[in-house]
């Protein structure tokens, strides 16, 4: 359904909503399309028809209301009123051409017209359910056909007795108030049948029930659109008045528009004065606690510096002592082998007075030098 179907892209190049295409078509009562092969047939419309774009609209309609019944009227309206003035210049004619009677004849055949008229009717319904294949229907409708037959030829001979004899045998015409066509005074029942049951009857007959749907439906939509611009209007005006009403009141009370402006300022200064104190008061507790911290890992590294300072100097202090030491044993070793070697007793205890004298002065002198050092550290 609708243009987009069989990947035909041509077709998209106009939409249902252009002013090219016959709104009528759309709604399905073109009369170039309900009048095709009959003998008022009007050849092919100016617009554009085409059931793809009938399809895409009828799928829009449904969200959405294009208002295209006020065209589809516009151009039933106009058809009409042209066949309606054929309709009078045809019966302009017939008035001219034939003789003249009076206004009691008048009456007495537009009563056969009438029974006429009625027959051809229901004999065109009959022929329609015959097709169905309503039987019971069809003949029901039958019986009503022999009932107006009956009063057609009572008729018929009502108007016989009122007219002479020369003037009865001419034919006596009629046009059709729906078609504009010319029926006879004596026409039979299978021309009547086929008249009323016809193609550009039955047409003309859809296209005017086709035109008072479209002024019900037209009627009823304006009649819509105008209670909703009443409607708007009336919102608008209670807008207005209440606007007004609350600038009277503004204007007859300014003291207490004032002092509700001045508990809205102090509101809102107290609440800012709050929100300032409370930011300041984060502020003075991160300081704190950044303080705090800070100290504290200083009192740890200056702690951990001390005691780091400690074991290097004790450790220092180890490795003096194991340095005099082993200095110590060497000497007294070389100090055996050279009493060992030496061979006068007189030079050995030179020898050693002199060692021992260095020792001592040796000893001292680290000693003090150790202490000078460690005093220093500390």
């Amino acid at each position: 359904m609708g243009t987009s179907r069989d990947g035909d892209t041509t077709r998209q190049r106009i939409k249902f909503s252009d002013d090219r295409v016959c709104k009528s078509h759309l709604l399905n009562c073109c009369p170039h399309d309900v009048l095709s092969g009959t003998r008022m047939d009007l050849g092919e419309c100016l617009k554009v028809h085409d059931l793809a774009l009938r399809a895409d609209y009828e799928i829009a309609s449904k969200e959405q209301d294009f208002f295209f019944e006020l065209d589809a009227m516009d151009h039933l309206q106009s058809f009409i009123a042209d066949c309606d003035r054929r309709t009078e210049v045809a019966k302009k004619r017939l008035a001219e051409t034939q003789e003249e009677i009076s206004a009691e004849v008048a009456a007495k055949a537009e009563r056969v017209h009438e029974l006429n008229e009625e027959i051809g009717k229901l004999l065109a319904k009959v022929e329609q359910l015959g097709a169905e294949g309503n039987v019971e229907e069809s003949q029901k409708v039958m019986d009503e056909v022999e009932k107006a037959r009956a009063k057609k030829r009572e008729a018929e001979e009502v108007y016989r007795n009122s007219m002479p004899a020369s003037s009865f045998q001419q034919q006596k015409l009629r046009v059709c108030e729906v078609c504009s066509a010319y029926l006879g005074l004596h026409d039979n029942d299978r021309r009547l049948a086929d008249h009323f049951g016809g193609k550009l009857h039955l047409g003309f007959i859809e296209i005017r029930e086709k035109l008072e749907e479209l002024k019900r439906v037209v009627a009823e939509k304006q009649e819509k659109r105008n209670q909703e611009r009443l409607k708007r209007r009336e919102e608008r005006e209670r807008e207005e008045r209440e606007k007004l009403r609350r600038s009277r009141s503004h204007s007859k009370n300014p003291k207490r528009s004032r002092s509700r402006e001045h508990r809205r300022h102090r509101s809102r200064s107290m609440s800012r004065e709050r929100k300032r104190r409370t930011r300041s008061k984060s502020r003075e507790k991160r300081h704190r606690h950044r303080s705090r911290s800070s100290s504290r890992s200083r009192s740890r590294s200056h702690q951990r510096s001390r005691h780091s300072s400690r074991e290097r100097s004790r450790e220092r202090s180890k490795r003096r002592s194991s340095k005099e030491r082993f200095r110590d044993q060497d000497l007294a070793s070389r100090d055996k082998d050279r009493s060992s070697r030496d061979r006068s007793p007189r030079d050995r205890d030179r020898k050693d007075k002199k060692r021992s004298y260095e020792s001592a002065n040796g000893r001292s002198e680290d000693r003090r030098s150790s202490e000078e050092r460690e005093a220093g550290e500390i």
